[in-house]
């Protein structure tokens, strides 16, 4: 079996992201990778389900627990596009997810920027990587924040 990179599920989770964003949702996509396979995918759902807890990340999680039939997401990685925020970090924390990588940063709801008392959100042993096809995921949530203006 051909060993997949980044790019490779970055990209897969961008496809997601371009499916909310023709759903009208904030475009974030969310793939959950074990043993280089997708085991759970996810995009905004939030108006379609009118749930605000419907986040690309909170979707892919459950998907991959119903996957594996397990609680733990210990030697998984999460591809998102878009930085996850709080309630997505505390959710991957539990999960024990061993890895997040995501495409571009969100200064203003992302987890990084909630550090309280330098307690991290995410879980001790988990490795977060960022900025993998970064452009395309700002690409994305700027075409998206273009046609909410112009309305």
């Amino acid at each position: 079996m051909l060993k997949k990179d980044d790019s490779f599920f970055m990209n897969e989770a961008l496809k997601l992201a371009g499916q909310a964003l023709e759903d009208g949702e904030i475009p974030v996509g969310c793939v959950i990778v074990a043993e280089n396979r997708i085991i759970g995918k996810g995009y905004n759902q939030t108006e379609r389900l009118n749930d605000t807890t419907a986040h690309a990340e909170m979707i892919a999680i459950t998907s991959a627990f119903q996957f594996l039939g397990s609680k733990y997401l210990k030697n998984c990685k999460m591809y998102v596009t878009l930085e996850p925020c709080p309630m997505c970090a505390g959710a991957s924390n539990w999960a024990q997810l061993s890895e997040i990588i995501y495409g571009a940063s969100d200064a203003k709801k992302g987890y990084s920027a909630f550090k309280a008392n330098n307690m991290g959100l995410l879980h001790a042993a988990t490795k977060v990587k960022s900025g993998v096809l970064e452009a395309e995921s700002k690409n994305l949530l700027d075409e998206f924040f273009k046609r909410v203006r112009s309305k």
